[in-house]
């Protein structure tokens, strides 16, 4: 029987209101600014936070960023696999400084649970570890919370606090990107940590499937494909970011690329994204179909197989590229910057 909604699904379907989320970010805006001091240099929205040092510590400045894993830990709790989301919150914390032109300094880690399961906060902690090692970070400490009551039975919470540094003259902001600058895109290794709720809705109550299910046309089972971990770009940019090559980045995580290019961009610009310049991975088109997701909403909700942008000037964009082969990253031309009002168009 087929069970495709007669309406397509939105995020809001699977009880996430990304409109909600941005007004409720405009009204603690002016909470937050109350706490500046004088080190402070961004505003509430960054991708991570920037502070300066004490001009005697000379011209570093601080990047942080906090995040956690969201409903992917759901599949964690089904499938009885938690070695993987530790590396998740790590990756996706590391990308998010990478935007500002940070390499990662320390990680801190928090962790609660109802009943504490040791063979659970091992395997949780040991991606995390895995994590920092491989992007040169180190676990400086963490909480674990033992809360009975408050979460159910076999499942946990998990959140990380990443503090990154980058040379005040290598920051990035934005500032530098301009129209005619060229967008690549490197690839995403699934859904990365955002969408969640609706990829749940669609496979688990649209679909009925079950975590060890395999879908025709998709290689892996369910649960394998949804808790594909959240991949660094650290190691692939890094060069890219020493040699000055690189004008703004960015990291597509919720709101996909619709929300997050144009937090990179000045103003009186906006991205033109082609569609025809790469192909949509097969889990993002079985999401759509099965859910009869709007496209605007899909590029609003996943990352459609881009996990991060790179805007550079045209005269850099073929070395940037041969950087990235010689790395082994495949990276595609993926649209342009134009003039316009700090939206995204697909064209």
């Amino acid at each position: 029987m087929d069970q495709t909604p007669k309406r397509g699904l939105t995020y809001r379907d699977a009880g996430v209101d990304i409109d909600a989320q941005d007004n409720a970010l405009d009204r603690i805006k002016d909470l937050v600014r109350s706490t500046r001091t004088p080190g402070v240099l961004s505003e509430l929205g960054s991708f991570g936070g920037l502070f300066a040092l004490d001009e005697a510590a000379g011209p570093t400045i601080l990047v942080s960023s906090a995040d956690g894993v969201g409903t992917k830990l759901c599949l964690a709790f089904l499938s009885g696999v938690h070695n993987t989301c530790g590396r998740d919150l790590v990756n996706h914390c590391v990308n998010d400084i990478l935007v500002q032109g940070a390499r990662p300094l320390f990680f801190l880690d928090y962790i609660a649970t109802g009943r504490l399961e040791p063979h659970v906060l091992a395997e949780v902690v040991e991606g995390i570890a895995a994590g920092c090692r491989e992007n040169g970070c180190a676990l400086l400490g963490g909480e674990t919370a033992e809360m009975p009551g408050f979460y159910s039975d076999g499942e946990y919470d998990v959140a990380g606090f990443i503090v990154g540094a980058v040379q005040r003259d290598r920051l990035l902001d934005g500032r530098h990107a301009a129209t005619g600058d060229v967008l690549i895109g490197l690839p995403s290794s699934g859904l990365h940590t955002n969408g969640y709720s609706l990829a749940r809705k669609i496979f688990f109550e649209v679909e009925g499937l079950a975590h060890d299910d395999r879908v025709a046309g998709l290689d892996g089972t369910v649960g394998e494909l949804l808790l594909a971990e959240h991949r660094s770009y650290l190691e692939a940019v890094a060069p890219l970011l020493a040699a000055g090559s690189v004008h703004a980045l960015a990291h597509i995580t919720g709101g996909g690329l619709t929300d997050n290019l144009p937090r990179v961009l000045p103003e009186g610009t906006s991205a033109r994204i082609s569609r025809a310049s790469w192909e949509v991975p097969a889990l993002f088109r079985f999401m759509q179909e099965k859910g009869g997701v709007d496209e605007a909403e899909m590029f609003r909700t996943f990352n459609m197989g881009i996990g991060m942008v790179l805007v550079v000037a045209p005269s850099d964009a073929a070395a940037v590229e041969k950087s990235l082969d010689e790395a082994g990253e495949q990276h595609l031309r993926i649209g342009d910057v134009v003039a316009g009002s700090g939206d995204v168009v697909y064209a």
